[in-house]
This record gives C-alpha cells, sequence and structure tokens, in this order.
C-alpha cells in the first residue's frame, strides 16, 4: 500500500514539475511579444521627386502608416497588419502616374503585397514567436524600400533624359539604355564631334580651298 501511495506522489510531483517549466516557458515568451524593436529603416523617396508622386495618396499613406512599424513589438506589429494589408491592397489597384505604369514597377509592388499578405497571416497563428514577426515586419520594410527606390531610379532617369541636349541618334545612342551610360562620356562625345564638324568647315572653307590649289 506504501509503494502505492509512493508511486502516486511520484508522479503528481512528476507532473506539477512539467506543468511548472511549461509556466515559465511561457511567461518568459510572453514579454517577447510585448518588447518594441528597432528595425530597419523604410528608405524614402527623395525630396528631389516628391513632386512627381504628389498625387498618389494610396502611396503616401502606405509611406506614412509604414513608419510605425520602423519601432513597434511583435504584439503592436500584428494589431496593424491587417490595417496595412489593406492599405497595400488599395495602393496595388490604385491609379499609378503613367511613368510607373511598367512591368518591373509592378512586380516590386507585387513583391510588398505578399510580404504584407504574411505579416498579416501571421495574426492568425495562436504560438507564434516573436522571432517570427519580427523577420518579417523587417522583410515588408525592405519590400516597400525597393518601391521607393524604383521611384527614385526612375525619376532620376527622367531627369537625366531631360538634361542631355543632344540628338541620341545622330551619334548611334540608345536612349533606352541611358543606365549604362554617363552623362559625362556623352559631353565628351558630344565635343568631340564638335571638333570635327569645325574642321571639316574649315577644311571646306573657299580660303583654305584656294591656299590649297596655291600650293
Amino acid at each position: 500500500m506504501k509503494q502505492i501511495i509512493y508511486l502516486l506522489l511520484s508522479i503528481i510531483l512528476f507532473s506539477c514539475g512539467n506543468n511548472k517549466k511549461e509556466t515559465v516557458s511561457t511567461l518568459q515568451e510572453i514579454p517577447k511579444l510585448s518588447i518594441p524593436v528597432k528595425h530597419i529603416s523604410v528608405e524614402g523617396v527623395k525630396a528631389i521627386s516628391e513632386p512627381e508622386i504628389e498625387d498618389w495618396q494610396e502611396l503616401k499613406t502606405v509611406s506614412s502608416f509604414l513608419k510605425k512599424f520602423e519601432k513597434v513589438s511583435p504584439n503592436e506589429a500584428l494589431s496593424n497588419a491587417l490595417e496595412l494589408r489593406d492599405l497595400v491592397i488599395s495602393l496595388k489597384d490604385s491609379v499609378k502616374p503613367e511613368i510607373f505604369d511598367t512591368p518591373p514597377f509592378q512586380t516590386r509592388i507585387n513583391v510588398l503585397h505578399n510580404e504584407v499578405l504574411r505579416l498579416a497571416d501571421l495574426t492568425f497563428i495562436p504560438a507564434i514567436t516573436s522571432e517570427e514577426v519580427n523577420l518579417q515586419v523587417d522583410k515588408t520594410i525592405a519590400a516597400f524600400s525597393t518601391v521607393n527606390s524604383k521611384i527614385n531610379s526612375i525619376l532620376a532617369k527622367k531627369r537625366f533624359e531631360e538634361e542631355i541636349d543632344i540628338d541620341f541618334g545622330f551619334i548611334g545612342i540608345d536612349s533606352t539604355q541611358m543606365d549604362s551610360i554617363s552623362k559625362k562620356s556623352i559631353n565628351l562625345k558630344r565635343l568631340e564631334l564638335d571638333s570635327i564638324k569645325e574642321q571639316e568647315l574649315i577644311n571646306n572653307s573657299p580660303e583654305n580651298q584656294d591656299f590649297l590649289k596655291k600650293e
């Protein structure tokens, strides 16, 4: 009889020990989900490019809302994930300025949309960890930064092309490949062509022709 009692007591103590470990583990995890974490910063649109997107309200709204995620706890990130998802869907479906209505730019919007959907899906996982949430927040911010980076790139190319006062067909340059050609090299080419043209005019002038005949 005593052996049975000892056995029962051992089982009860062992069970309590496991429950205590699980409780401690749970208590350790809960604070992590409430601790604010500093994430990567959002790359913004450069000031010189802002006038080109001032009427694109959906982009500005996502940009403003996403700044909340630069320093946020996993719990706060999850509580805002569904609203961010809806804002990005509005951005994806919005009427874009014509210059951004291209497949490469749309690809970046799609990547952002996918990352936001993954973040929103985490809100439905009961056993989600803080590490998983923090990682997805970083991926989401990075995806939006690539959108802004592409905006800066497209508008920088536009300004560059507008500054070049030259006939591309005359010197055999494909204007669609402007990204691989420096402004300096184009200016040097233009000076070289001007010099050749000037020399030809001198050689073909009546005065020079008379001089050559005398020689």
